[in-house]
Formats: C-alpha cells, sequence, structure tokens
C-alpha cells in the first residue's frame, strides 16, 4: 500500500471464433518491482488484508486501464473484476460513479463487462442480483469466471443470469476424473443455451483446450496458449492467420468424426436388415430375440424390445461371459423417461430407418457406450446397446 504508483494494469486479450480477431480484453492487476513485474492475485487472495485497500487498488487499476482505452478511441470490450461482497459493500457506489466519469471522456458502457466469481460470493444472493440489475440499465455486462473450476451452483448462475459465463478449462486434461469433468463442462454449455449467455473458455493453454473450447460452443477464447496478459494492447487481427487455419483443422477433424458416425450408422442398419431377413419375428420374441443376438456378435452386450410408449416388450437379452441369456424380468419396464426416448421413436417411426444414439454413460455397466434402434414390425423398436470395445474400435467413443 506504500507503492501505489508502481500498481498497473496489464490485459489479457480474448479472442473471437467467428472473426477470429481480438473482441476485447480482460484487465489483470499487476505491481512492478525493482526485480520484475508480478501478480496481484495473492494480495486480492488474502483474508487479512482490509476490504479498504483491495478497494483503492482495484480502483486504481481500474482507473488506469480506462485511461489508456478512452485515449486509444479504440471499441473493445473491457472485463473488469470486482469482488462481489465488496460491490454490495460499496454504500456510495463508486464503481458505478467512475464509469459515469469515464463516460463523459467516450467510454461506451454497453463495452464494460463486470466480472465476478459466484461461487466465492457467501452473502445474499437476491441483494447481489439486484445490485446487478441495477448496473445493467446502464448496459453493462455481466461475466461469471472461472465457472468450472470451483463448486458453482447452477441455481445460483441462473438465477444471476450473466450474459457471459467464462467456463475454466484449467483441469481439463489434468484430473483425474477427465470424463467427469468433461461432463461438467457439457452441462454447463447446456446451461448457458438454455439462458442465452455467451460462452468464453478461459484457461486454454495448450492446443487440445482450444479445439474442446471450439467443439464444446465458446465464442470467445482467452488464454496464454493464444496470448499472455501485456501492458499494452493487441492489433486486431494479430492471430487471425492462425486461428483461421486451427478452425480449419478442427473442421475436418470433426467432419472425419461424423463421417465415421455416419458409416457406422449405415454399416449397421445394413447389418440388422440381414439378420431380420435370416431371422423372421416370431411370436416368443425373447427366443427370436435370442436367435438375432448369437448373430450380432461382439457388436453389443444388450437387446430388448420396446413399443412406441417406451413399454419393453420382452426381457433384456444380455451377454455376460461370452454367453447370451435372456432376462425376464425387464419385460413391461417403461423407459420414457430417459431423455430423447420419445423423440428418438417419433424419428424412428417418420424416418423408417435405424438411428444411432450420441454416446453416454451406461446405467448399470458404467461404461461409455452408444444405442443402436431400428424400427420393426407391429410399432415395435429393436434397441441395441453397442460394446465399449467396438465404439473404441471405430472410433467413435464420443
Amino acid at each position: 500500500m506504500t507503492n501505489l504508483d508502481s500498481v498497473l494494469p496489464h490485459f489479457q486479450a480474448i479472442f473471437s471464433a467467428d472473426g477470429h480477431t481480438v473482441i476485447g480484453y480482460e484487465v489483470i492487476g499487476r505491481v512492478e518491482t525493482q526485480k520484475n513485474i508480478e501478480s496481484l492475485s495473492s494480495f486480492f487472495g488474502d483474508d487479512s488484508v482490509p476490504d479498504e485497500y483491495k478497494r483503492e487498488v482495484d480502483d486504481i487499476i481500474t482507473a488506469k486501464a480506462l485511461d489508456m482505452v478512452t485515449s486509444t478511441g479504440e471499441e473493445y470490450l473491457l472485463f473488469l473484476h470486482r469482488d462481489a461482497t465488496l460491490l454490495l459493500h460499496d454504500a456510495d457506489n463508486q464503481f458505478l460513479s467512475s464509469l459515469l466519469h469515464y463516460e463523459e471522456q467516450g467510454l461506451k458502457l454497453s463495452n464494460i463487462v463486470l466480472e465476478i466469481t459466484e461461487h466465492d460470493f457467501q452473502g445474499d444472493l437476491d441483494q447481489l442480483n439486484h445490485l446487478l440489475r441495477y448496473y445493467r440499465t446502464y448496459g453493462i455486462k455481466l461475466a461469471l469466471n472461472k465457472v468450472g473450476a470451483g463448486r458453482s451452483n447452477l441455481e445460483r448462475i441462473s438465477l444471476l443470469n450473466p450474459d457471459i459465463l467464462k467456463i475454466s478449462l484449467k483441469q481439463l486434461g489434468q484430473n483425474s476424473q477427465f470424463q467427469a469433468h468433461q461432463d461438467i463442462l457439457y452441462s454447463l454449455s447446456l446451461l448457458a443455451r438454455r439462458i442465452g449467455a455467451t460462452l468464453l473458455y478461459e484457461d486454454i493453454d495448450a492446443f487440445y483446450q482450444l479445439q474442446y473450447a471450439w467443439r464444446n460452443g465458446g465464442r470467445y477464447y482467452q488464454g496464454n496458449y493464444l496470448k499472455e496478459s501485456l501492458s499494452h494492447f493487441l492489433a486486431v487481427d494479430v492471430l487471425k492467420d492462425r486461428l483461421r487455419g486451427e478452425c480449419h483443422d478442427f473442421i475436418l477433424h470433426e467432419k472425419r468424426h461424423l463421417q465415421r458416425v455416419y458409416d457406422v450408422t449405415n454399416h449397421l442398419q445394413a447389418y440388422i436388415e440381414q439378420i431380420l431377413l435370416k431371422h423372421p419375428q416370431g411370436k416368443d420374441l425373447n427366443k427370436w430375440l435370442l436367435q438375432c443376438a448369437n448373430e450380432i456378435g461382439n457388436y453389443g452386450f444388450r437387446l430388448y424390445i420396446c413399443d412406441e410408449d417406451g413399454f419393453q416388450q420382452c426381457g433384456n437379452v444380455m451377454r455376460k461371459s461370452g454367453n447370451w441369456a435372456i432376462y425376464p424380468e425387464y419385460h413391461q419396464k417403461n423407459w420414457s423417461w430417459r431423455p430423447y426416448f420419445l423423440e428418438n421413436i417419433m424419428k424412428l417411426r417418420t424416418d423408417k430407418k435405424g438411428r444411432l444414439s450420441d454416446a453416454y454413460a451406461d446405467i448399470e455397466t458404467g461404461e461409455t457406450i452408444r444405442t443402436f434402434s431400428f424400427p420393426i414390425e407391429d410399432n415395435r423398436y429393436l434397441f441395441i446397446d453397442l460394446t465399449y470395445e467396438f465404439l473404441f474400435e471405430q472410433d467413435i467413443m464420443r
């Protein structure tokens, strides 16, 4: 606090997926020492530092950043960190007053993005939401950061209704529960779509993280793999050619994957048709399904038949230890509660051809599987749960 003149802002660029250009910057606090320029994260994260000190340093960083932005005449989204608890206790509304001061100098408040960390806030969420709504009447946008890196609460996120969700990819690939972490990130991307929030993936430090962000609906990207934080602004198109090339690689990779899924679906369609021609449907569905299962081989490990309301018309025919057996206790189980089940049935009924599901974790085995469904006689539908090994061999695990 005796060296406030040495406090300064750095700027980490944020890039867009659509234009491959810089669309804004996150303002990051730094302090210049005799030896180096150092981060202020430990200062802001230290609970022993009084709140008024943190607020004072924050105000200095913000003022210097806004001075630089207004002097350039350029229009960037500017992401400003604020501790949600300190904001709520800012009785004089100094943060907003400062922004209004710079608005008189040409700053567009619609370019300001207030960035808070939802899972660090322990106060009254309704009061915070009321304050944030007030800010947003001035055109200020709201971003929730480090989503996916802490104990984010989906209900609280939905209540705050942010304009931007910043999803951290720091743990992607470093977590022993890799698939579980991916599932969490996927759920967050679905939530963003539901509430109309733009996805910004942050902490991108490697190529594969950028690819993940692109494949999972990220409109904005940020991280040291793209550009580290700097003391100055960049040319808007500084990475345009590189990002365009990497995006092209992503597109080619995804098209190859989709083609594999398409080819496997067609192969299964033709193969199942041959089996059904060889084994006409009989009155005893269990016996008939067991005959079909012996032709399936290593493709699948479970077969069953449902009507279009989701009621199972026979038992499960399952392969365990290399042998197929009938499990009659599944007869008349109803599966219409499963996500997309009825939607899938309607598509099967309309298209009159088989469908391959997305990859998902099987309830009983816990393994990643896909299900191939196929319309048969009398408004019945055959379901074949494909094995992990088959999906791996075909390279369609996701």
